[in-house]
C-alpha cells in the first residue's frame, strides 16, 4: 500500500512550538498542521492510533549519535519510514527582553542542547540545569522567569514567546544536524530523488554470520550508508543491527538483497524506503556575534 500525503496533514512530534522536531515537521510539509506531544511515545501513538497522520521523531545526531528511543518505537510497530528531514541545528542564548548578559547565573535547555554548548556556559560561568526540552524551556522562561535565567533555544522559539536571542550560534561545534524520520502507515510513494531505505536485522549466533549478511549488499552492488547495534530488549546480549541503504524497495537489486537476508539472518525487518533529505555541506558557520562567542 502506498502511502498518499493529505492536504493537509496532522504531523506529530515531541516538544512545544519552536521545537526542533516542529520544525523538521514543516520542512515535510509546509501546509501540514504539527501538533505538540509531550514525549517520543505519545507522538509515535498518535500516528499509530490515526490522530495524527505522521509521526516526526528524531533518529540521529551528527554530534550525539544515533536517538535510541526512535528506533525501539518503530522495530516494535505497523508504521513505516516514509520520509526523513535534516535540520541544521543552530543553539541561541534568549533571555526576558532588555537583560544584560552579566546579570545571568543560569541557563536551562535539554540536557544535549546544555552538553553541545558547554564552552560557551563555562566560558560566562553560568549554572547549566536541563529541561526537557529546548522550546518548553523557552515557554517557561517567558511565562515564569526571572532575569537571573536563560534558555538555549531556535530562535523560532524567541519569535513565539517574546525573548530576546542574545547570543547567536553559541553551539560547540559548526557542523551540527539532527535526522528525523517521518513515520506513517504504508510506504512513501517513490520519487526522482536520491532513494533510501532502514532495515533492522538479528543475526544467527555462528562465527560470521553479520559479515555474511552484509556482504549480500555490495553483492548486489548496494552501498551501505549505516550499520549500528542495538540491545535487543528480549534477549540478553543480544543485538539488532540498524542499517541504511542506498536505494528503493522496488528496485531489483533491493529486493533480492533483502531476500537473501530473509534467508540467512536470524529476524529482519523492513523499516520503509524514503527520498534522502538533502543535507546542506557549505553552509555558512561564521560566528554571528564575535562578541559573546570571542574566546
Amino acid at each position: 500500500m502506498k502511502n498518499v500525503r493529505p492536504e493537509r496533514p496532522r504531523i506529530a512530534y515531541q516538544g512545544v512550538p519552536g521545537a526542533f522536531s516542529e520544525q523538521a515537521s514543516l520542512q515535510f510539509a509546509d501546509n501540514g498542521e504539527p501538533v505538540g506531544y509531550s514525549d517520543f511515545t505519545s507522538a509515535f501513538q498518535a500516528a499509530f492510533s490515526g490522530e495524527c497522520d505522521y509521526a516526526c521523531l528524531p533518529v540521529e545526531n551528527s554530534w550525539a549519535g544515533s536517538i535510541n528511543q526512535t528506533y525501539d518505537l518503530l522495530t516494535d510497530s505497523e508504521l513505516h519510514v516514509v520520509g526523513e528531514q535534516i535540520v541544521r541545528v543552530h543553539h541561541n542564548l534568549l533571555v526576558k527582553p532588555a537583560t544584560p548578559l552579566e546579570h545571568l547565573k543560569r541557563v536551562y535547555s535539554h540536557p544535549q542542547a546544555l552538553a553541545q554548548c558547554r564552552s560557551f556556559i563555562v566560558r560566562h560561568s553560568l549554572e547549566a540545569v536541563s529541561d526537557f526540552d529546548t522550546a518548553g524551556a523557552a515557554k517557561v522562561l517567558a511565562e515564569n522567569g526571572d532575569a537571573s535565567s536563560a534558555v538555549i533555544a531556535s530562535k523560532r522559539a524567541a519569535e513565539i514567546y517574546g525573548l530576546e536571542v542574545l547570543a547567536e550560534r553559541i553551539e560547540d561545534f559548526e557542523h551540527n544536524y539532527t535526522r528525523f524520520f517521518i513515520l506513517g502507515y504504508g510506504e512513501a510513494q517513490r520519487t526522482e530523488g536520491t532513494q533510501k531505505s532502514s532495515l533492522v536485522l538479528a543475526t544467527r549466533h555462528r562465527p560470521g554470520e553479520l559479515v555474511a549478511c552484509l556482504e549480500l549488499f555490495p553483492q548486489h552492488g548496494i552501498n551501505m550508508t549505516k550499520l549500528e547495534s542495538r540491545p535487543r530488549r528480549d534477549k540478553p546480549w543480544s543485538y539488532l543491527f540498524y542499517i541504511d541503504i542506498d536505494g528503493h524497495i522496488d528496485e531489483a537489486n533491493v529486493q533480492a538483497a533483502l531476500t537473501g537476508l530473509m534467508r540467512r539472518a536470524a529476524y529482519v525487518k523492513f523499516l520503509g524506503s524514503y527520498e534522502a533529505a538533502p543535507t546542506v555541506i557549505n553552509e555558512d558557520v561564521s560566528v554571528v556575534n564575535d562578541t559573546f562567542n570571542a574566546v
